[in-house]
């Protein structure tokens, strides 16, 4: 999610700055202007994408704007910088995500109304505040750490109409398996990879079309252009491939990932980062295999269930997911880190099983769709625990109150912060834009 401050410089990306002479100062910050455009044409775009604004848009707006203006003062005194390769990698990402949303370049020079060099160099300025904005809070705010007592302290306070509710949550533990896959639809799968190499090689063909045409990957839409990335971005069998290719003209030798094959071509090397194109082929899991590897697993729900041995044991020893066979098949929601789920955050064919089952219970085997790798596996689940829906409580819901207090004080220590910073800081509203409810005191002087 893209801080407040930076969502409004990215929105402002989409309109242009139609300054001139006669052009409005509405607020100065420092000795920086905040111009009536400026406000203008971010709120214009933020209309123009449903986005709403909590307040007077001439209010809320503006002072977004001067705090961005505190905290980038604030980086020029810490000597706080973004990290160029990352912010580049991510913009990379972001127009990529534009050109697969809108269908092209042209569509989203057409949708931003500027050269796409020029968008892509606003974006780098977006990104880059960004960065920097969020380590300046980071370092006011790193050594927030909450104890027990003040969780405790923290609950205590709490209004009763203040407690969240928290819904069913459950904690389920999974074992799953790769079918087998023929040798024949392997080498098919590589033959067609090293036809479409051979191809690119001979200047019969350009890759990107291929890759428009034939990859499996998300990125076919970009000719399947990654952007540019650091080796930790990619699995080692890829990143090892990519990081050692020299001739932007030639395509690499096959590679074998968790996602399937690839061929790579190299676009660009900047620095610690390349960008590479590349086409995922991923064999196909015919009926027999799936039938196959759900009778192998129904057995061994069996024995589990028999008694025969732990479902953390087979887990270790079985499981085919790297992701849960090393921690006794427990799953571990992404979105918190913890084992915890609610029914919506779980895969749906897990959810489905998991609905009916009380705790203990394993389910038969079933196929489902691993979605980070885009197969189709094997699993069984054991639902563990079932904690019903009910107010939050320090003895079930401790991490989520920790986690409250610790927002609520890094907040209060930004809030702070910006006021003492308001003080210190030369703040001219002009007439016209002073009457506001603003969300930080001292802005009028």
């Amino acid at each position: 999610m893209i801080p407040a401050a930076a969502c409004m410089a990215l929105c402002a990306i989409a309109a242009p700055v139609k300054r001139n002479v006669v052009d409005e100062v509405a607020w100065i910050v420092g000795d920086e202007p905040i111009f009536r455009s400026e406000i203008e044409d971010q709120y214009a775009q933020m209309r123009s994408e449903g986005t709403s604004v909590a307040g007077d848009p001439y209010c809320v707006i503006p002072e977004r704007i001067a705090v961005e203006k505190l905290y980038l003062h604030q980086a020029k005194i810490d000597t706080v910088e973004a990290p160029e390769g990352q912010v580049q990698g991510s913009v990379d990402k972001r127009l990529a995500f534009f050109i697969n949303n809108f269908g092209s370049r042209e569509k989203v020079e057409e949708y931003f109304r500027k050269p796409y060099a020029q968008l892509r160099e606003q974006l780098l300025e977006v990104m880059r505040n960004n960065y920097i904005i969020e380590q300046v809070q980071h370092n006011l705010t790193k050594d927030v750490k909450a104890t027990p007592n003040d969780v405790r302290k923290y609950f205590s306070t709490l209004p009763e109409d203040s407690i969240p509710y928290v819904p069913m949550q459950v904690e389920a533990q999974i074992i799953s398996i790769n079918p087998v896959i023929p040798a024949q639809e392997i080498e098919d799968v590589k033959a067609r990879l090293r036809d479409y190499a051979d191809r690119v090689n001979r200047g019969e063909s350009e890759f990107s079309t291929l890759a428009i045409m034939n990859s499996e990957d998300g990125s076919a839409m970009q000719g399947g252009e990654l952007g540019y990335q650091s080796r930790s971005s990619w699995v080692p069998e890829f990143a090892n491939v990519a990081f050692n290719l020299n001739d932007p003209k030639k395509v690499s030798r096959i590679v074998e990932t968790e996602y399937g094959y690839h061929i790579i071509q190299l676009i660009d090397k900047r620095g610690d980062q390349v960008n590479v194109r590349h086409i995922l082929l991923t064999p196909k899991v015919n009926e027999k295999d799936l039938r196959e590897a759900t009778v192998r697993l129904d057995s061994l729900r069996k024995e589990i269930v028999a008694g025969k041995f732990p479902f953390e044991d087979a887990a270790r020893y079985v499981s085919q997911d790297k992701d849960t066979k090393n921690n006794r098949g427990v799953m571990v929601n992404p979105q918190t880190g913890s084992p915890r789920f609610e029914m919506q955050e779980l895969p749906p064919e897990v959810a489905r099983r998991v609905e009916m089952m009380k705790p203990g219970d394993v389910s038969e085997a079933f196929i489902m769709k691993d979605t980070k790798r885009n197969k189709d596996i094997v699993a069984i689940v054991k639902l563990t625990s079932r904690v019903p829906g009910h107010k939050a409580n320090l003895s079930d819901d401790y991490n989520m109150l920790k986690e409250m207090y610790e927002a609520k004080r890094k907040e209060e220590i930004l809030k702070e912060w910006v006021e003492r910073k308001i003080k210190d800081t030369y703040v001219k509203i002009a007439d016209g834009w002073q009457n506001c409810e603003f969300e930080y005191e001292g802005w009028i002087k």
